[in-house]
Formats: C-alpha cells, structure tokens, sequence
C-alpha cells in the first residue's frame, strides 16, 4: 500500500525503514523477532532490492572474519601485532552467522547454499620483511580462540597446492608466506538481502514501496517524525509518519541525515571512493581457484581497496575476481548524481572536511594514481597475484561506490574514518548508518547495538533478553574469552547454514 497524504488519520507506522539493502533488511527482520506486532514500512529509491552495495557485483562477498585481512591486525612500533581489532571483527561476523543459522532453523532463511559457503581465506606476501610480519602475525592470533586451526606455511611448494595461480610463474627466490583458514566463507550480501526482505515483506504490519524517494524529514513536538516521500513512478509527493526512523540507504545516508536536522548530525562529511574489478572469463582459470587470497593493501590506499583475487560464486556461477581498484567520483551511490559531493557540504561541516582533506593528501595521490591507471597498470597489478596472467582472459567492470565517514575532532579539526558510523538522535528516535568497510559482514552485530540503543527499555526487558539469545546465543559474551563457546556456536552454525567444519 502506497502511503496517501490525503488520508490524515492514517495510523503512525513504529518503524521506518529508508533503503533496501542488508542493513534495512537485517533491522527489520530482527525487530519483527524481537515483536511480531510492530508495524514497518520501508523505502527504496532504485526499482529492486539490494542494487547498490548489497548487490554481490558491488562488494568483495567475503565473510569479514579478518582471518585474511591484514589491515585488521597493524604492528605496533615495537614490532608485535595488535589482534584487538581482528578479535573484534571475527566475534562481530560470528554474531552474523549465529543469527542466519537461527533464521535458518526457524524457517525464515529455507536455503542457505543461496547465500553462503565455505572457501578458505588467506593472506599470501612476499619479500622477507613481510614474511617476517606475516609469521608474527599468524602467532599473535592463536592467542585467540577465534582463529584456532589457521595454517601457516614459508614452503613454495604446500602454498602453491593450496593457491595454484599465485605460484606459477613466481620467481622462487623472493620469499614467500601464506597463511590458511579453512573456515572462511564467500556470501552473497545480494541474494542474503532479497531473502530477507522477501521473508520480512510476507508478515503482517510489514509494506515496502520500491520506486520511492524520501525528500524531507520533520520531527513534531508530539515525537512523530513526518517524512516525505516521492513516488518516482507517479511523480506524487506524500507524506508518512513513524515512531522510529532508520536511515540505511548507503552512500546516500549521509544527505538524508543532514535533512533530518538533529544537532547530532552537524560535523558528519563524507569522502566518496568507487570501485573498479577484474573479472576472469576464461573458465579454465576460473577452475583451477578455490580461495579468497587477500595482500597487503597500497600505502595511503583506503582498507576497501586492500588487492585480492577472489573465488566468488555468484546467482550460481563461479567466478574469479581481482581487485578492487580503487577511483575517485563525486557521486555518493552507483546510481546517484555527480553533484552529490558538493551538495553535502554545509557550514557545519566545511571546517571537517577541509581539516581531513589536508591531512590525507597521500589518499589523493593514490586515488588519482587508481584514476590514470591504464590497462597495462592493471595486469602488471594483476600478475603480482597471478604471475602467468593472460590480459585477453580479463574484463574491467565497475564495482560498488562507497562514502568514507568525515567527522569533526576537538584536537585535529576533522577526521577520516573508514570503519562504519551510527549516528543516533538524543531521542533514540532516529539512527543513521555511515561509512563503509567492514560494512554488510557486520550487519547483525550494528543492528544489535542500534536496538538497545534505540529501544533501551524493551531491550532490557526479560522477553527481548530472551529473544535476543535464542537468536543469537552467545549474545552478552565476549567469544574471545570463551573458546568452549566459540566452538560450541560455531558448530551450531555451521551444521544449521550447511557449511563445512
């Protein structure tokens, strides 16, 4: 049902939802299990669920356990190897599957195999400083109980049983280390997204309008937010009113919490990056890969741009990416405007971002370097991975576009993040989801925390606390604490999304 402003005693919706990809859609079903009876309406501007950063195509589909993403784990200045923040992105990616596989055993996800896998993640270098980190690296993390059974190896030979591709044709002089998680998995955060959304669409008290703008925000003195909403199809402007208004809508959330005018909002900018892959289309390469192989990214390159060659499977067919290469455009979404970085900037956040442009020069440098790059810088960037790489194999195709968070700093005028942001009213009755990378792996576990903050009495209460660990059982704990829970949830997950051990 489209909603009609010339109906003032429509009721007021609980819930808001504004964009149809993992976030919106994840938020929605967990709050219809938290309580059935909540009422929900979301809106999508494009004409499908999950056609921006959701969508498999725009995104590197791995499950962020950082099992093989190295920014994850930085060296300190005395040489050891901080795993706070792997520790942290693993437990929140445990969190993930906890919920699907109870998704799955309620009935709510019937397929899994749609959306996730199993594939073995792994960090592969060269030289001999970075084996050196590499090989400490890999200690540091068996502290943890959350990457137990990773593998390391120096041998050109057992690396080269395990990664083919990125062996033949190496000069075997340079050294060479890789280390190996069998447990990792590939998702598709696209097909993910529209089961949720096909399943949450089918309850009752639940709409959602594809094809529809919001272009303004009002929050009354009675607590009611009024939003404003465009049907792209008709032209009609018309106006809906929610309790709670959730704004997920990706690249274009930053522009949609401006308008909403709450004090929290002032200060926030956004940095755009866009995306490029190369795709494999010889199926014989395509076979012989069975693995997400992540290196170390560039120096002053954004984490999203972190080279990996990548086994995907996407709607059913194989693939074999590498990537990304990163660019820079004005434009906020794939499928946005050129003018969306200018129309951003407001008087409160113009002092941010000139304060963190001037201190990340070198992100402009490589981001203009990426722009420039010919074919030739590609392959040659390629085969660093793929040594025996054949450039008539690949095809160049634009990948997602995201918008790294801004935000203003007492000490140092304006700051660049590239984690994601939530951005709450003081009410609890509006949320915002800014930023990117680690982005859709995450998912559950920032939904999580919106809901206690947002709903903090409810989520007290004894049948959400309840719901919340039927959900997700090992919600309350710290799993790196745990390694008996770590197994035990684990192994519930895996047997419920058919994943291997």
């Amino acid at each position: 049902m489209t909603p009609n402003s010339s109906n003032p005693d429509k009721p007021v919706t609980d819930v808001i939802v504004i964009g149809a990809g993992i976030m919106s859609a994840t938020l929605c079903v967990l709050l219809k299990a938290l309580d059935p009876t909540l009422t929900i309406a979301g809106y999508e501007r494009l004409d499908a669920v999950a056609a921006e950063s959701s969508d498999a195509w725009n995104n590197a589909g791995t499950g962020h356990s950082a099992f093989c993403e190295l920014n994850y784990t930085p060296e300190r200045p005395d040489g050891s190897i901080d795993i706070s923040k792997a520790d942290k992105i693993a437990e929140q990616f445990e969190l993930s599957k906890q919920f699907w596989a109870s998704l799955a055993l309620e009935g709510m996800l019937p397929d899994p195999a749609s959306f996730i896998r199993t594939i073995p993640h792994m960090s592969f270098v060269w030289g001999a400083e970075n084996v050196e980190y590499l090989r400490k690296r890999h200690t540091a993390l068996l502290h943890s109980p959350l990457f137990q059974g990773m593998e390391f190896s120096e041998d050109p030979e057992q690396i080269a049983r395990w990664i083919p591709l990125v062996m033949e044709g190496r000069d075997r002089s340079v050294p060479v280390a890789a280390t190996r998680m069998t447990i990792g998995t590939d998702v598709n955060f696209g097909a993910l997204t529209r089961a949720l959304s096909n399943y949450v669409k089918s309850l009752p008290g639940v709409e959602f309008n594809l094809n529809h703008e919001v272009e303004d925000f009002r929050h009354k003195p009675d607590g009611i937010w009024r939003v404003k909403v465009r049907d792209l199809a008709t032209g009609e402007s018309s106006k809906v009113r929610a309790r709670f208004v959730f704004i997920g809508a990706g690249g274009g959330s930053l522009p949609l919490l401006e308008k909403s005018g709450i004090p929290e909002a002032n200060g926030f900018g956004g940095f755009p990056v866009s995306g490029q892959w190369l795709k494999c289309r010889n199926p014989a390469v395509i076979a012989r890969h069975e693995a997400k192989v992540y290196g170390k990214p560039a120096v002053g390159s954004p984490p999203m741009s972190m080279p990996h060659l990548d086994s995907r499977q996407i709607n059913g067919q194989k693939e074999l990416l590498f990537g990304p290469y990163a660019g820079f455009s004005t434009k906020f979404l794939k499928k946005g405007s050129y003018t969306d970085l200018f129309r951003s900037i407001e008087l409160g956040n113009i002092r941010p971002l000139l304060y963190a442009g001037a201190r990340n020069l070198g992100l402009t440098k490589y981001l203009i370097g990426q722009v420039l790059q010919s074919p030739e810088d590609r392959t040659a960037a390629l085969r660093e991975y793929y040594p025996e790489a054949n450039p008539a194999d690949w095809q160049l195709e634009v990948a997602g576009q995201r918008v790294q968070v801004i935000k203003k700093d007492k000490k140092q005028g304006g700051v660049l993040e590239f984690g994601t942001e939530m951005v709450t009213s003081a009410d609890g009755s509006i949320a915002a989801l800014l930023g990117a990378s680690p982005g859709a792996s995450t998912a559950v576990a920032i939904m999580l925390d919106l809901v206690q903050k947002c709903f903090p009495e409810r989520a007290k209460s004894p049948e959400w606390q309840a719901r919340f660990k039927e959900l997700v059982p090992s919600f309350g704990k710290r799993l790196a604490d745990d390694p008996a829970l770590t197994a035990e949830v684990r192994e519930r997950s895996h047997q419920a999304l058919k994943l291997d051990a």
